[in-house]
């Protein structure tokens, strides 16, 4: 259906009708509210100056790890952005420290980050806390950060009242950690991960428990404090390539989709909020799945992983799920395309994705350091241009 109220929309009630399948004003436009729907400093800074930002300025990050910058209310308002993100601080502020060679810092999960200090534009892991691990009592016996510290929560209401009620737009209530699958990789290592599947399956399904526990112990509280203002919740797991998915469905379904659901069915009885749950890549297999278990919103719709083709996904899961991302390429296009190439493949994206409603305008995951200006101004052009609806009209 289209949107029939007179006036203009504000952007929290276009979100919305977008969540719900219907059609609003105008596809919804995302760029910061999550911290895979982001843009990495180096990116963001001339892209403000661009706009017009007076002074240089350095911006402030969302994310350490990724350099994600903070998109501020400044450069929401002048890029007509209808979300924002609201999230919750580390109980443990990192102590970033440098070695001749690297930038290094422990997170309060006890896992090592390290970025180098020539050229680097991410930190990686280095440093894996239960790598050692051989035992349930080993899991049992580590020690998980608190997620009721009170400095998590420090201001978390009103600033999702203020972006709900004075900016007018949708909130996504960001989460306590990655994923389940993705925590159990990085305290164990990838390497004692993975064989896990095969030859401890219990150690990381406890492993996976534990998480699952101190999530929804987070997500009691979070909700109580900024609920009321949350339209959408966020979480996520990565377990897929480029060509495929990294574990079997098997696997998946064995180990990891009951926890999921668990964590989902908890949240839903919580709040009427979405779920929003990003996992990259060729995802195509379980998202009956994830439909199945209580996923309201797909991201980042990988158009260039094996079986993410945008107008047959449209076709076969658009009734039962929203689609947030997917609005253009990010492992070629957006950064190595001329701007035709990105107005091009925007109008294609929308075309595919928008009838109807459920979709979220957002690129292919976070807008990396080497994107030109003049390719994230011609994506946010086209998305104005193309992106009214009906789409196509």
């Amino acid at each position: 259906m289209s949107g029939t109220k007179a006036g203009p929309l504000t952007s929290r009630e276009r979100v919305l009708r977008a969540l719900n399948h219907q059609e609003p004003d105008r596809v919804p436009f995302d760029l910061g509210a999550t911290v895979v729907t982001g843009i990495h400093r180096r990116a963001y800074e001339p892209l403000t100056e661009r706009l017009g930002r007076p002074g240089s300025v350095e911006a402030p990050l969302q994310d350490t790890v990724q350099q994600i910058a903070v998109v501020d209310e400044w450069a929401r308002d002048l890029l007509q952005v209808d979300v924002c993100g609201v999230f919750t601080r580390s109980a443990i502020v990192p102590e970033v420290q440098e070695t001749d060679a690297h930038f290094f810092f422990y997170d309060e999960w006890g896992v090592g980050w390290r970025m180098p200090k020539a050229g680097g534009l991410y930190f990686d892991m280095f440093h894996h806390p239960l790598k050692e691990a051989a035992s349930l009592e080993d899991v049992k016996d580590f020690p998980w950060p608190d997620p009721l510290d009170p400095a998590r929560f420090q201001g978390l209401a009103e600033r999702a009242r203020r972006a709900a009620e004075i900016e007018g737009r949708a909130v996504v209530l960001g989460g306590l950690c990655a994923g389940v699958l993705e925590m159990a990789a990085w305290l164990r290592g990838f390497d004692g991960y993975f064989a896990d599947f095969a030859l401890n399956p219990d150690l990381l399904g406890g492993l996976m428990d534990r998480v699952v526990e101190l999530k929804t112990v987070y997500w009691e509280r979070a909700l109580a404090e900024a609920g009321p203002y949350a339209d959408v919740v966020m979480e996520a797991d990565d377990f897929a390539g480029q060509h495929r998915l990294l574990i079997s469905p098997a696997s998946y379904r064995r180990l990891a989709k009951p926890r999921h659901k668990r964590l989902f069915d908890f949240i839903h009885a919580r709040t009427s909020a979405k779920i929003f749950f990003h996992s990259c890549g060729a995802v195509r297999p379980v998202i009956p799945d994830l439909i199945e278990i209580g996923v309201d919103i797909l991201n980042p719709v990988q158009l260039s992983a094996a079986g993410m083709e945008s107008a047959e996904l449209k076709r076969e899961f658009g009734r039962d799920i929203v689609f947030w991302g997917g609005g253009v390429d990010t492992q070629r296009v957006l950064g190595r395309g001329t701007p035709a190439e990105v107005r091009d493949e925007v109008r294609r994206r929308i075309e595919d994705l928008a009838p109807g409603g459920g979709f979220v305008f957002a690129a292919v995951h976070n807008i990396q350091s080497d994107v030109p200006v003049e390719n994230i101004l011609a994506m946010r052009e086209a998305l104005r241009e193309y992106g009214v609806y009906p789409v196509g009209g």
